[in-house]
């Protein structure tokens, strides 16, 4: 899904901020700040008509006009996806180890630069927001926005009485307090137990920390929604748009 914008302000708390050129061109959701440098530093890059070599050179993103190889980059399309991200992927661009990433499975298709909006770690799967929208990707991986993360969770063994309202009231792992907004049994049969974890906080492997210092050992982890998008049939691997109306939803 494609929206067009005009007159924002530069996301930083000032409506005329300037930043760097290589940070410009993230924003712009042309390609990402490190890859950036490179275009810059060989002269691929123009400022309002002329060459610009140096990536930390400040402009504003909203008046400057910048090109790359002769072609304008324009702050006017957005663009807003989930992924369902399977289990045994990162979410990093690019992976030291050589581990597959969520962006391996874009390959070929049709898709600007994107980026995620959060992490899921590498054994965890589900929804996963994808956008070129850096701002918008900001306020909904932030903590201070308050958005809620809803986690199926298999677990071995009930955890003991009073075990998910201590997530609720806080549970401390290497001296920082970790808590769910909810945590409930969601199924127990003769072979799983599965919880519904809500989070609207979004601390590094914070449901998984959690149930460790609980004495309970994670199985599968599942995100399922982000606010009041759900990840719903969506299979693994597969890509789609989010409609106007989640993109709404999720900016309030």
């Amino acid at each position: 899904m494609a929206l067009k914008r005009s007159g924002q302000s530069s996301g930083d708390g000032n409506p005329r901020a300037r930043i760097s050129l290589a940070r410009a061109l993230s924003k712009l959701g042309y390609t990402s700040r490190s890859q950036a440098r490179p275009l810059i530093e060989t002269g691929q890059v123009t400022v309002n008509g002329k060459t610009v070599k140096d990536p930390d050179h400040r402009i504003d993103i909203e008046r400057d006009r910048v090109s790359v190889n002769g072609e304008a980059v324009a702050l006017d399309s957005y663009q807003y996806f989930m992924l369902h991200k399977p289990a045994g992927v990162v979410t990093t661009r690019s992976d030291e180890r050589g581990r597959r990433t969520v962006f391996d499975l874009l390959a070929g298709k049709d898709l600007p630069h994107l980026s995620a909006v959060g992490r899921l770690d590498l054994e965890s799967e589900g929804l996963l927001l994808l956008t070129n929208d850096t701002r918008w990707a900001d306020r909904i991986a932030s903590p201070d926005g308050h958005v809620d993360k809803v986690y199926h969770v298999q677990i071995t063994g009930l955890p003991h009485a009073g075990a998910l309202q201590q997530m609720q009231e806080g549970v401390t792992d290497r001296g920082e307090v970790l808590k769910a907004k909810s945590a409930t049994v969601l199924d127990v049969t003769d072979e799983e137990i599965w919880l519904e974890i809500v989070l609207d906080e979004g601390k590094n492997r914070q449901i998984r920390r959690m149930l460790a210092a609980l004495g309970v050992r994670v199985l599968r982890l599942k995100r399922v929604a982000i606010g009041s998008v759900k990840l719903g049939k969506l299979e693994p691997g597969e890509i789609r748009p989010l409609s106007p109306a989640e993109v709404k939803a999720l900016t309030r």
